[in-house]
């Protein structure tokens, strides 16, 4: 891709979204197209949040990180709050309700720009929730950030089709990184010899970054804009 651009002027607007437990409190931030309008949508984003249980919102500034990357290539993204955090109505559901969620506002996404592409993104527990929602959404691209899938299991898990790319630190003190590295590479040994090929996941990992990247965002948003043109 050649359509990476410096971070454009962001408009954030709140919104809400109806959720299969209820209305999600949601934050839309969009590309400012000033005196010119805004871009055409041919892709849009949706990012999710880390745990709720500790602490994990919609404002969670590696969440805010990926959806300025997201603006950074022109596109739309939609960061929302799971049930029961926030606004959201409802109360946690132990990780299934709130995949749905996510899969409430793709939903929402693709009704609101037809024909766009979506991608997905995540962070942390938030990295498993995408992931799930990527088995039955098919986004164009999907990025994970500490992934706390390879510490969960997940029932009929298959490795998506789209790019996946995973970022992690290596002085990761809540996920991980060797754990997160054997988990990959058994994915990748399971795609051996399957017919069509499939792309493996793409890991790159951070020296020296914790679990949430303190002092470190920049260098995260350029490990996946580098990801991006690559």
């Amino acid at each position: 891709m050649n359509d990476i651009r410096p971070t454009p002027a962001i408009h954030s607007q709140p919104m809400t979204i109806e959720g299969p437990a209820g209305s999600l409190q949601a934050v839309l931030d969009t590309v400012d197209g000033g005196l010119e309008g805004a871009p055409a949508v041919t892709r849009a984003a949706v990012v999710c949040h880390p745990h709720p249980l500790y602490g994990g919102t919609l404002q969670n500034k590696v969440v805010y990180t990926l959806a300025r990357t997201f603006n950074s290539l022109g596109m739309p993204a939609l960061r929302f709050n799971y049930r029961g955090v926030g606004a959201s109505a409802g109360t946690y559901d132990d990780g299934v309700g709130e995949v749905e969620d996510a899969l409430a506002v793709c939903r929402w996404a693709q009704s609101r720009w037809p024909g766009a592409a979506l991608w997905l993104g995540g962070f942390s527990f938030g990295g498993t929730v995408a992931l799930q929602a990527a088995q039955r959404i098919h986004p164009e691209r999907l990025i994970t950030v500490a992934p706390a899938a390879a510490r969960s299991p997940m029932p009929d898990f298959h490795v998506p089709e789209c790019p996946w790319l995973i970022v992690q630190g290596d002085r990761d003190e809540i996920v991980a990184a060797p754990v997160v590295k054997s988990w990959v590479e058994s994915l990748s040994a399971s795609l051996e010899g399957q017919r069509p090929p499939r792309s493996r996941p793409t890991l790159v990992t951070i020296e020296g970054a914790e679990h949430f990247f303190h002092g470190r965002l920049n260098e995260l948003r350029e490990t996946i804009l580098n990801w991006v043109r690559d």
